[in-house]
């Protein structure tokens, strides 16, 4: 595998975790390299479930080393949380598991900004935040206010924390919101860094080392997808960090020319979670289908998913501005009940053809999907194991996609089990 990125290349939720889970068999490393606990990966083993926030998703896997980048903005006590919880299911992953000291925090106060600043907007202008401070502790990042994981070592780490409580209790002020405790939540963090701090340290050294090892295998996860990336997604109705494959060197810091192959995940239709345009979401019957059928509620916030066809000109504009080499095609097996099944060639607007995503909100919303209809399969295809034994119309639907797109396929997902993935021979 040698340096591999995987990103999802379409709105998040495309099932990143199964494909990351499946690859750390054969992975040295499994690194984090952007966003927060807003996303949440999911994996099962056997009978066993796991939702993953901001752990990479090596951790599930004895002895791969794994890594919170600086590019993250962190929860410490989510993560705290997450950490106990995995303990207390067996997972053992002390000696393996590193935070960067360069990671930013993410502070209480951040989620009631969160909140209260979403609460301000009106009805068609809310971003469909999930409120967990991601957007505000990116901002004081930016604004260069933040705290980072490295402060937490220092001697006067409580004053600086006093600080920032202080001043963000003026804004949630004015922001008609109640202010914070200062004593209480210090006292709250102090309990959260005792347990976090064997695992902070400064993992630019020990990721470079990796990357020029000839025999490591290194995995880059992403969170969220191609179209919430804060450059090229559907801005402003985004994420707050970068979300694709140029994310991994400001997010690691590792250079970019490390990076061997670029893995994008696709659901084989389009799901969305928030606001925000949707060329291709169904309001009807096929919605909720692939809603009921996907279980397509959100890993972190537990929303329903909106749901549509597969839309081959977000896929496209994925794979140019993210380098992509091969898909991850996820959840075939949700389309096997379907006697027609629909795919966004491109959009209709203003009497036009439009070929790529625009970066207008407002032209991307009057854009109307062209769709090519393709017949279904009308059978199970969670019993095959190759490519192969797939139902003909399955094998036809992947390589029409393929042509659709310009890359090729090399992962098949037919169910959420590790067991439920074929490997494509590209």
């Amino acid at each position: 595998m040698a340096n591999t990125v995987l990103i999802g290349a379409q709105w998040g939720d495309e099932g990143k975790g199964k494909v990351i889970d499946v690859l750390t068999a054969k992975a040295d490393w499994v690194v984090r390299y952007q966003g927060g606990n807003n996303a949440g990966h999911t994996v099962e083993i056997g009978d066993q479930k796991y939702v993953l926030h901001l752990a990479p998703s090596g951790i599930l896997r004895p002895g791969v080393k794994c890594v919170i980048g600086n590019g993250l903005v962190v929860d410490p006590i989510g993560l705290a949380d997450e950490l106990q919880d995995l303990e207390k299911r067996g997972i053992d992953f002390r000696g393996r598991l590193f935070v960067s000291d360069r990671a930013h925090l993410v502070i209480q106060y951040h989620k009631e900004l969160d909140g209260a600043k979403e609460a301000k907007l009106a009805t068609g202008k809310k971003i469909g935040t999930t409120k967990r401070g991601i957007g505000p502790a990116y901002a004081d990042k930016a604004d260069r206010t933040g705290l980072r994981m490295g402060d937490v070592l220092e001697a006067d780490f409580e004053a600086m924390l006093r600080e920032r409580i202080e001043a963000k209790n003026a804004l949630l002020k004015v922001l008609g919101a109640a202010p914070l405790d200062a004593d209480s939540l210090v006292a709250k963090y102090r309990t959260t860094f005792d347990y976090l701090k064997p695992f902070i340290c400064d993992t630019v050294p020990m990721l470079n080392a990796a990357v020029r090892n000839p025999k490591a295998d290194v995995i880059f996860e992403g969170a969220q997808g191609v179209m919430l990336d804060i450059d090229f997604g559907t801005y402003p109705f985004v994420t707050s960090s970068s979300t694709g494959a140029g994310g991994v060197a400001t997010g690691a810091g590792i250079p970019p020319h490390r990076i061997d192959d670029v893995i994008g995940i696709v659901k084989a239709y389009t799901t969305r979670v928030g606001e925000g345009p949707f060329p291709t979401e169904l309001l009807d019957n096929d919605g909720e289908t692939l809603r009921k059928v996907g279980h397509e509620f959100g890993a972190t916030t537990g929303r329903p998913r909106r749901c549509g066809w597969f839309d081959a000109v977000v896929a496209r504009y994925s794979a140019m501005i993210g380098g992509i080499d091969r898909w991850a095609l996820m959840k075939m097996d949700v389309l096997d009940g379907f006697e027609t099944i629909k795919v966004c060639v491109a959009y209709e607007c203003d009497g036009e053809r439009v070929e790529t995503v625009p970066a207008s909100i407002s032209k991307l919303s009057r854009c109307k999907p062209v769709y090519e209809e393709f017949k279904g399969w009308n059978c199970s295809t969670r019993e095959a194991t190759t490519f192969e034994e797939l139902p003909k119309q399955a094998q036809k639907y992947v390589r029409w996609l393929e042509k659709l797109t310009g890359v090729p396929v090399s992962i098949l997902s037919v169910g959420p089990k590790r067991s439920s993935t074929i490997e494509l021979v590209i």
